[in-house]
């Protein structure tokens, strides 16, 4: 009897040894494993037009990117109802892009906003399609998503759409990958944003 609960035991413990391996072998992350990171304090900045994206159930989304004029650094917010804005980086924002810990996604841009949903998820993309944007092709090709009033995004190249209200799913196109969201948080509209 011994003998048998032994054999028992040790096949149960190969087959549960065998589902956690098979479990944890194809397990594919939610989230985006690119490069990115944005810590953005708008308490201090008092940016409109990023605060919208920021307010739940507003069904805004916030394209960010950065230029620079006169030897200033700036953050540029363009939304997807037509308005647009920039903000001086402060010394703050100075240090973390001087640290490289301002990364904005694959190519310099990425999206942010609520959306529609219900869920009152807030999300962060980046603004290159994934399904034709190659961080290796040389040369070095972007393929920018354009984000419509409905929170749609779409790639002017393979004309694919995502639907950035629900997790980037493909709204249309033929299939492929979806857009994964970057972990993010917002405190408020006017609160901190910050994007890993």
């Amino acid at each position: 009897m011994k003998k048998v609960f032994g054999i028992i035991m040790l096949a149960m413990t190969g087959l549960l040894s065998a589902a956690l391996f098979v479990a944890c072998g194809d397990v594919e992350s939610e989230f985006s494993t690119a490069p990115c990171a944005l810590y953005f304090d708008n308490q201090t900045h008092n940016d409109a037009t990023l605060a919208a994206a920021m307010t739940p159930l507003s069904g805004i989304f916030v394209t960010i990117t950065t230029t620079s004029k006169s030897g200033a650094q700036y953050f540029v917010f363009t939304n997807n109802q037509g308005h647009s804005s920039q903000v001086v980086f402060d010394a703050k924002d100075k240090q973390r892009q001087q640290a490289g810990q301002l990364i904005l996604g694959l190519n310099g841009a990425i999206i942010v906003g609520y959306g529609f949903s219900t869920s009152q998820t807030f999300y962060a993309y980046d603004r290159e399609c994934p399904n034709c944007f190659d961080s290796n092709a040389l040369p070095l090709r972007s393929y920018p998503l354009k984000v419509n009033s409905a929170g749609i995004a779409s790639c002017s190249h393979c004309h694919r759409t995502y639907d950035l209200n629900n997790g980037g799913i493909i709204a249309s196109g033929s299939g492929g990958k979806m857009i994964k969201p970057y972990p993010s948080v917002t405190t408020g509209a006017y609160g901190v944003l910050s994007v890993r």
